[in-house]
């Protein structure tokens, strides 16, 4: 038979990379709560693979923080520390600024397309009060950015920050509010500019604000 050649490749992933990928999720979005116990036998057989994946998987995740092994005895997911946000931003912040102002040199009319669509559609799941679908969709708009800096190691560093910040939105229920729209908005017109000066200093805006916002809900909730 006759076999296409112009197709796109799928990626394929390891047993211990799809492991770990579907773990990392499932306790960022609370499938698995914070201090609950972890069995690997039971992980394994969910995932349909074997154990040492598995357990690969969970020192990996031990290593960013999101599980913690008591050897001999268990592994438990760890608590979410609302607190860590102000520890977590900052740095991200300052990469995904540096993202921005690398990015420029990169930029085509194509990528300029992209950001606006994609901030169309976040800020049509923000109208909606759809935030899971909203901070799905930011974070799709800061990855274009990061992909068009092309710099991995910001991306590798970018990775773990951004996955405990996105635990920490899932956990709490963080609202995204029409003023990341308008600075996205303004994001994408100072890089049409070439204005790597004036970009950077808004994007680290667009996520210090976003430690304002999640003390503000708390301060509500109380």
């Amino acid at each position: 038979m006759p076999i296409p050649t112009n197709h796109a490749q799928p990626i394929r992933k390891t047993a211990k990379e799809s492991a770990f990928s579907q773990l990392q999720k499932w306790i960022i979005d609370g499938t698995l709560q914070p201090g609950e116990k972890l069995n690997d036998v039971e992980l394994a057989e969910a995932l349909g693979v074997s154990r040492t994946p598995i357990r690969e998987s969970l020192q990996l995740l031990e290593v960013q923080g999101f599980v913690q092994m008591f050897p001999g005895k268990a592994t438990q997911v760890t608590d979410v520390d609302r607190e860590s946000i102000s520890d977590l931003l900052p740095p991200l912040a300052a990469l995904q600024a540096l993202s921005a102002e690398l990015s420029i040199p990169n930029l085509t009319e194509n990528i300029i397309k992209k950001l606006r669509d994609t901030n169309k559609k976040f800020a049509l799941a923000v109208e909606k009060e759809d935030y899971f679908q909203a901070l799905k969709t930011d974070e799709k708009f800061h990855q274009i950015i990061v992909d068009t800096a092309n710099n991995p190691y910001i991306s590798s560093l970018l990775i773990s920050l951004q996955a405990h910040v996105r635990r920490l939105f899932f956990h709490n229920s963080i609202i995204l509010t029409e003023k990341s729209i308008a600075e996205h908005d303004q994001i994408i017109d100072l890089m049409s500019q070439r204005d790597g000066e004036q970009v950077t200093k808004v994007m680290r805006e667009n996520w210090l604000r976003a430690i304002e916002e999640f003390y503000s809900i708390e301060n509500v909730d109380s």
